[in-house]
């Protein structure tokens, strides 16, 4: 390894050959579809003293790793949106707080059995409650799940939890241990030092910074240099009155949500925040000493297991009790069956204070290894298992679950057609069709804002998931004459062929596909017919218009 040695001399190289192995690393991790998470942290464990050593500019990758911190927080606060938290309402609140509580008494008192101090448990405890927001919005984007009802609810609680981690890091970044000051003294120095933080960011986001934004809007350079310039200006301050530069950068972050321009100002940072953030965990994981924990691991698995079963539970439960199906309290629940990248950041921020010991920290990371890893297989096949213990799931669901039972008033009526899906595609069908009053139909949505906003107006519409195994025994689809199923995804289109198959549904079906190969496939699965809007739209433009016009060309 001298020629190792030889190069990582050289601070240039050094950071080359990481991103190089982080490259590589990347890749298996998309191959075995893994967040990029669970491969930086391998990463940091490869190229530290443990395995290979390569790291000796400790100083330049944790200065690279707090710029990543302060960058993830900051534009954590940049898209903080509470109209989430207000459109699923007291459900994002109550579980949100409820498995937080949860998860932080019992942790505690897991931590308190296998041997920990009380200190260390309830860090550990602590460490456990927060799911990864970053990680969560990926999967459900990536499975088209993020305006469904479980994923509208999942991402009000991981808000909510956000919320909290901010606050406890608030605090626990004013607790630098100190002989000199007494502790009343530290505590009303804190208290007077955030309240004029937070002074200053208010302030900053009524009177100052909208009209600054705006004449900076002209260019997106400048724009951009000036929310980072922001950000560093508050984490700065923050460090200066006591706190830790992170809490500056989240509120610096929140003082620019409202403004017009958040979004462009996020698209252009996320590529340097993950960036950056590959140095927080090459940084964490070369400081795991894999000796140090390894009479841990078999604590680390039993940490794991509570938090791969306990969260969910615990989110099943409260769903239950507030009236939602079993289906969606799962799908919710498995969300948070993971712990988070602030997780890492507050066992870093404990064992910065010296509250923790570096065996802890290695301990929280080893659970986030193996919770991250596994959670993203159980999110990717979460339809899968649930169809498998769907029937042992009973006991979290109310008799009748109301907060989803408003088919329960249209059961009784008798409908022409089921309109599946009222995206662009659907609502326009639905139009077409109001024109028609002697035409009864029933929509079906999985956005719980479209569901809401077409029964202010009147509408018979459902929630409903086509990936639903039970949605079609909820349907009136005895004398149903069409089903028509606006949504263009080839397996959802194929489930809802079988079920209707199954549950010997008599009536013609219609599906919808976006592409030539997909038409191909679903031709051939037992449609009546397969609609291409895109197509149709053209179609209708050339009878419309270009008829004309060519026909008068030829004259």
């Amino acid at each position: 390894m001298d020629w190792l040695s030889s190069i990582t001399e050289n601070v240039f190289y050094e950071v080359a050959v990481i991103l190089f192995l982080a490259a590589i690393l990347g890749a298996l991790g998309q191959f075995l579809r893994q967040p990029l998470i669970v491969m930086f942290i391998a990463l940091g464990i490869l190229v530290g003293p443990s395995v290979l050593d390569i790291i000796k500019s400790k100083d330049n990758i944790h200065l690279l790793a707090e710029i990543g911190i302060a960058v993830l927080l900051f534009i954590v606060g940049l898209k903080l949106d509470l109209r989430i938290i207000r459109s699923v309402g007291k459900i994002a609140l109550m579980t949100g707080l409820g498995q937080v509580i949860f998860t932080s008494l019992f942790g505690y008192l897991i931590g308190l059995a296998l041997g920990f101090s009380s200190l260390h448990s309830f860090y550990i405890a602590v460490a456990l409650t927060f799911s990864s927001t970053i990680i969560i919005v990926k999967l459900l984007t990536d499975k088209k799940e993020v305006d469904s009802l479980h994923g509208q609810i999942a991402i009000g609680f991981l808000i909510v939890q956000d919320i909290v981690v901010i606050l406890v890091m608030i605090i626990l970044s004013g607790m630098r241990q100190t002989e000199d000051v007494s502790l009343a003294h530290d505590i009303i120095k804190k208290v007077l030092a955030g309240v004029i933080l937070l002074a200053i960011t208010i302030i900053a986001m009524k009177w100052i910074i909208p009209k600054l934004s705006y004449f900076l809007a002209k260019s997106q350079e400048m724009l951009t240099l000036f929310a980072v310039g922001w950000a560093v200006t508050l984490a700065s301050l923050s460090e200066l009155m006591g706190f830790s530069g992170e809490v500056g950068a989240f509120l610096a972050g929140v003082s620019l949500a409202s403004s017009d321009f958040k979004d462009t100002i996020s698209s252009r940072l996320i590529s340097l925040r993950d960036f950056l953030l590959i140095f927080f965990f090459v940084n964490m994981g070369s400081e795991l000493n894999l000796l140090a924990i390894s009479d841990k691991v078999s604590s680390a698995l039993i940490f794991s297991a509570f938090v791969l079963v306990g969260n969910p539970v615990i989110v099943l439960i409260i769903m239950g009790a507030m009236g939602y199906r079993k289906r969606t309290s799962f799908l919710a629940g498995l969300t948070v069956a993971q712990i988070s990248e602030f997780s890492l950041i507050f066992a870093g921020l404990g064992l910065a204070v010296g509250h923790i010991t570096e065996e802890t920290v290695g301990l929280i990371t080893l659970v986030g290894l193996i919770t991250i890893g596994l959670s993203t297989y159980l999110i990717l096949y979460s339809h899968q298992i649930y169809e498998f213990i769907a029937p042992a799931l009973s006991i979290f669901e109310r008799k009748n679950p109301y907060r989803e039972s408003s088919e329960a008033a249209i059961e009784k009526k008798r409908y022409d057609i089921i309109l599946i899906g009222l995206g662009r595609f659907g609502r326009h069908v639905a139009e077409m069709l109001d024109d028609h009053k002697e035409i009864s139909y029933l929509g079906i949505d999985f956005d719980p804002s479209v569901v809401k906003s077409w029964q202010e107006k009147g509408k018979d519409i459902i929630y409903g998931d086509i990936e639903d195994p039970d949605l079609l025994e909820r349907l009136p689809i005895k004398n149903v004459k069409c089903i028509i199923s606006t949504i263009p995804d080839l397996d959802h289109s194929r489930h809802l062929v079988r079920a209707l198959r199954k549950g010997k549904y008599r009536g013609r079906t219609f599906l919808t596909a976006l592409n030539e190969k997909d038409f191909e496939l679903l031709d051939t699965c037992g449609a009546d017919k397969v609609l291409m809007p895109q197509q149709m739209a053209a179609t209708n433009f050339y009878n419309a218009y270009l008829q004309e016009l060519i026909s008068g060309k030829k004259t």
